[in-house]
């Protein structure tokens, strides 16, 4: 496999987090610290609206959104942020390139300065995911009854969608910190930062505990599903993942550096494989687009990176054999 950056579609933006595609080809960027949403249309940037009720924090703020997937006949985007107690999932009109008309759907996330989580995913099954974080309280992640250290699942207005465990807003426990998910097809999979030895990949199923605390990277702990692939903290600090051509490619903060993972049916399928390693500092976010390429975004303005000149910039990166 090659990768190659064939343009870059954006720079200025200021602390790039969310990334999502509209049917019309054109994508939205949320911006972490100023809560600022923008259109890239044409080479084009143009703020389309804030987001309300926005604490930025550390690692908190204007962090994951999605689009509805019957846009524009329901024409909602989804925005998941920091405000001043909890993290929060809103739903947000969006018509004639503006926002309006703000909603929360879901709050009572746990949040701190970290491990806020934040990733947003439609699945196939037409209902919105969401990756959380422990906020920084390790026993969130096994309490059944905190949104914290899950991946949830949820309707379009918020509630726990059909089938999940219990009944509840989750689909998944025991993680630390989800700042990544893809869907191939009907399996999910999610990144997730470790704390001091092991990032992980995980391939995840319904009421699947992940382990954290008690478990980072592989343990074989009895009840815990382990991950798929593991990665120092220092070659990875995963953020954003996508699915594209057999492959989950995660985007890396620590590490500087976009992975390659073959995976197929929930399983590893090969060695990852690192491209652009120190070339353009911290990555946070990578998206499949419409025409096959992948947008990678860079993180050299979140105040732990060091910043280029045009940071941070949206790159479009094509796929080859």
């Amino acid at each position: 496999m090659k990768l190659t950056v064939a343009s870059t579609v954006a720079t200025g933006i200021e602390v790039p987090w969310g990334l999502a595609f509209l049917p019309d080809q054109s994508a939205l960027v949320s911006e972490r610290d100023s809560t600022k949403i923008k259109r890239i249309a044409g080479g084009r940037v143009t703020e389309v609206g804030e987001v309300d009720d926005v604490d930025p924090s550390s690692e908190g703020g204007l962090l994951g959104l999605a689009v509805d997937p019957q846009y524009p006949s329901r024409p909602y985007i989804y925005a998941y942020y920091s405000a001043g107690d909890d993290n929060r999932i809103a739903r947000l009109t969006y018509r004639d390139n503006r926002l309006s008309d703000q909603q929360v759907i879901l709050d009572g996330i746990p949040q701190a300065s970290i491990h806020n989580g934040g990733r947003l995913r439609f699945g196939p099954d037409g209902f919105l995911y969401a990756g959380t974080g422990d906020g920084g309280d390790r026993p969130n992640s096994q309490d059944d009854g905190s949104l914290g250290g899950k991946i949830l699942r949820i309707t379009t207005d918020g509630k726990a969608a059909p089938g999940n465990p219990g009944g509840r807003p989750w689909f998944s426990k025991g993680h630390r910190n989800v700042q990544g998910l893809a869907f191939d097809r009907n399996q999910l999979y999610a990144a997730e930062f470790g704390q001091n030895t092991w990032d992980e990949l995980n391939a995840i199923t319904s009421g699947a505990n992940y382990g954290w605390p008690a478990a980072e990277g592989v343990e074989g702990l009895d009840g815990m599903t382990d991950p798929i692939a593991q990665w120092r903290t220092g070659d990875a600090s995963p953020s954003g993942i996508a699915f594209a051509q057999g492959h989950v490619f995660m985007a890396s903060l620590r590490g500087e550096r976009l992975w390659a993972i073959p995976v197929a049916g929930g399983k590893r399928t090969g060695e990852p494989q690192a491209f652009f390693t120190n070339e353009f500092g911290r990555l946070r976010t990578v998206e499949a687009a419409p025409d096959g390429s992948l947008w990678l975004t860079t993180s050299n303005t979140d105040g732990r990176g060091d910043t280029r000149n045009g940071d941070d910039r949206i790159l479009r990166v094509t796929i080859s054999r």
